[in-house]
């Protein structure tokens, strides 16, 4: 049998499959908070000793590059390796992986019934695919035909350069440079973004925040989900200031899957992952995220036939590794 993780800044999530019931039905999983364990060792020695089930082989997709069997978690003080893994497991193989990789990795095995379509798009058979992820940071991802299957590829797009589009997002980029030496795309499309560009607004004074939310920030250990349900109630009136973080962040996101399009030509398709667009699907739909998405210039017109997608099925990090590991 297989052991399967995927291991996020926020969440851990470790998961049994076996070749029988193969990679969309886990015999087992549980949910952990990453934050609370010196190391992933400890998670997995926690999990196996409460599963009490053998298992002959391992991967983990993680949320952070891997380089020589080896991995830094971008948003918490792990190390990850293959061989320390190997050897608390006592297990024949352990494969590590980037947590975009996976979600890509399961790509080409997710439901029609796992997609939500911004755009129809017309998809070229073979043609590259991309992935973005906004979640605790900003993970991207791509697969690429090689004549006989999708092989997926690791990337840290997330973390290159913000390029704003329209003076609200100069703002935004002024504001930044006097709190971070550099200021990537997931400083502005991810869960922490979601809470730069709240206070950046309310700190320049877009719009009074109300004593409600404040109060709540102030006790909260994570802001966002805050930010977004705030943005998002229906039984009183949403925040302005919430509404504009969301508008913006939404914007900001268009904005990037469209130059990822561009980079990779993606006629495949570009699939949105992580766990915030699935919260938010009604304002990806609102006009924000493709005029965003489209506006490209001359070639607008090339973006218009790339499908859109996002994906639905949360555990899209486990499906992908869960197919490496059983070698689909």
């Amino acid at each position: 049998m297989l052991l399967t993780g995927d291991i996020g800044g926020t969440k851990t999530q470790l998961a049994i499959f076996s070749p029988e019931k193969g990679p969309h039905e886990a015999i087992i999983d549980r949910v952990y908070p990453s934050g609370q364990f010196a190391n992933l060792e400890t998670i997995v020695q926690t999990f196996m000793a409460e599963v009490n089930l053998p298992i002959e082989r391992a991967v983990f997709g993680v949320a952070g590059p891997v380089t020589n069997r080896q991995a830094t978690i971008t948003n918490l003080p792990w190390v990850i390796r293959e061989s320390r893994l190997q050897e608390v497991l006592q297990v024949e193989a352990v494969t590590v992986i980037n947590d975009l990789q996976a979600i890509a990795y399961a790509i080409p095995f997710l439901e029609p019934a796992e997609l939500h379509t911004l755009n129809d798009g017309d998809v070229e058979p073979q043609g590259p695919i991309a992935i973005i992820a906004p979640g605790t940071g900003l993970g991207e991802a791509y697969l690429t035909w090689d004549g006989n299957r999708y092989r997926a590829h690791a990337s840290e797009g997330g973390h290159t350069d913000f390029g704003p589009t329209n003076e609200l997002e100069m703002s935004l980029l002024r504001y930044m440079l006097r709190l971070y030496d550099h200021v990537s795309y997931e400083k502005v499309c991810s869960g922490l973004g979601i809470r730069n560009l709240y206070f950046f607004l309310k700190n320049t004074g877009y719009a009074p925040e109300p004593p409600w939310l404040a109060k709540q920030l102030l006790e909260a250990s994570d802001a966002t989900p805050l930010i977004v349900g705030a943005a998002l109630n229906h039984e009183q009136q949403p925040c302005e200031l919430a509404v504009a973080a969301l508008q913006l962040f939404v914007s900001i996101l268009g904005s990037e899957a469209g130059n990822l399009g561009l980079k990779l030509m993606a006629s495949g398709g570009i699939y949105l992952g992580g766990g915030i667009p699935r919260r938010i699907l009604p304002w990806l739909e609102h006009k924000y995220f493709m005029r965003s998405f489209l506006n490209k210039g001359r070639f607008s017109t090339e973006l218009i036939r790339f499908p859109v997608h996002v994906i639905l099925n949360k555990n899209a990090a486990l499906l992908g590794v869960a197919c490496l590991g059983l070698g689909l």
